[in-house]
């Protein structure tokens, strides 16, 4: 590929999954709090696609107040898990510009924005849902798998207009840490954003927060339909 990563910090380290055809379309996977872009990579290799490259950035190393301060992977700082928590307003903004760095670098490369999803899980699908709700250009779509929209208070006024970004939101139904009638909340209030009937709301039975296999299945699904091969 051409272009210097070097330029875009998050690019240096990820984890990128080639197609092993030319690559026409790419995934940008956001992992969750505490984790790297190594395990979603992983686990993304099962619903592959040979001409979409999966880009599996890691979070940097920060303190996290919910965790006792502890430095832990983070795209920004987390006060609390319920929708009146204060939240990390000029870390999500920030995260979100570097996000939108890695859309920028691969546009350049001759992957355009139309032919890019966003996704991610729990901390990582959060921040997925408020970058493509604020990209300037119009997204392929956004997976948001066990998760929540930040700022949910500045929207709709904060959303840069794209009312028809596709969106699949995945959540289980036994979710401890992000239960799922947060998810409900979300997907309620995307609907005020964006056309309702691009949303997709996905429920999975004694689901924790996780993943499964019939949620990878959506996934995939969500992928073929919004970057078929050209």
């Amino acid at each position: 590929m051409c272009g210097n990563n070097m330029s875009v910090p998050l690019l240096a380290e990820a984890v990128t999954v080639s197609g092993g055809e030319k690559e026409t379309a790419a995934v940008i996977f956001l992992h969750g709090l505490g984790d790297s872009g190594h395990a979603w990579a992983d686990h993304l290799i099962g619903i592959q696609l040979p001409y979409i490259k999966f880009i599996c950035p890691h979070a940097p190393n920060i303190p996290v107040t919910l965790n006792m301060k502890m430095v832990m992977p983070a795209w920004f700082d987390l006060m609390g898990l319920t929708p009146d928590s204060p939240e990390d307003e000029s870390g999500i903004k920030k995260a979100a510009e570097n996000i939108k760095a890695i859309i920028e670098h691969e546009a350049k490369n001759g992957i355009p924005p139309h032919r890019i999803i966003l996704a991610g899980f729990s901390q990582g699908g959060a921040l997925s849902l408020y970058t493509a709700l604020t990209c300037q250009q119009q997204l392929a779509g956004v997976v948001a798998l066990s998760c929540w929209l930040p700022l949910h208070s500045s929207f709709p006024s904060a959303s840069s207009g794209n009312k028809n970004i596709p969106i699949l939101q995945c959540h289980g139904e036994m979710d401890p840490m992000i239960p799922v009638v947060f998810g409900a909340m979300t997907a309620e209030k995307l609907s005020s954003i964006v056309n309702p009937q691009m949303i997709r709301f996905e429920t999975y039975p004694g689901l924790t927060h996780s993943s499964c296999t019939e949620e990878m299945a959506a996934v995939k699904e969500f992928i073929e339909k919004y970057l078929p091969r050209i």
